[in-house]
């Protein structure tokens, strides 16, 4: 048997506190338009009742961003094992004017962003949705020729990095920024 041949992802979905707010956050902080709701008493693949809102916010490109709203649910907690800055969603701007501009409007917001980062490849910024979510804003600003080299060194990299749990060195210089 073969792995399925997947063609892109159908969507993300995530939890909110209050959908109605969702919805208006990401589309006044990133422009994301809303498209679709789901409301039900009963999850479709379980049966159980856990009235739910699932709604679905088009990130542009094809992507769909989405959130259950669940009421009858413990209140929304994070992995406090996980540092606050693992999980987070990443998405795409056209350049580094663009990344800019989304970290000046944002802030207009009164929303607290950090960054640009330098990542070698591309550069970012981060903030919270009103859900406790980090989001990412990244341009890309690497060469094809990084990019390949990048590709060719990851096998080594993770079985490095599978045998010692330390950072291996093949790409130290993602980590020097041209700019600081």
């Amino acid at each position: 048997m073969t792995a399925p041949p997947l063609q892109r992802i159908h969507h993300v979905a995530y939890r909110c506190r209050d959908a109605k707010e969702t919805v208006e956050w990401y589309a006044r902080v990133l422009g994301m338009t809303y498209t679709t709701a789901f409301a039900e008493d009963h999850v479709p693949s379980t049966g159980a009742y856990d009235p739910y809102m699932h709604v679905f916010l088009d990130c542009g490109g094809g992507n769909v961003l989405a959130f259950f709203e669940l009421p009858q649910q413990p209140a929304m907690g994070r992995d406090l094992n996980t540092p606050i800055w693992v999980q987070h969603i990443a998405f795409e701007v056209a350049d580094l004017d663009a990344l800019l501009a989304a970290k000046a409007h944002i802030e207009g917001q009164g929303i607290e962003v950090l960054g640009p980062t330098h990542h070698g490849i591309f550069r970012s910024i981060y903030f919270f949705d009103p859900n406790g979510h980090r989001l990412e804003l990244a341009c890309n600003i690497g060469t094809a020729e990084q990019r390949e080299e990048l590709r060719a060194l990851a096998p080594a990299m993770l079985e490095e990095w599978s045998q010692t749990k330390r950072a291996p060195r093949h790409a130290a210089w993602l980590h020097q920024d041209p700019e600081a």
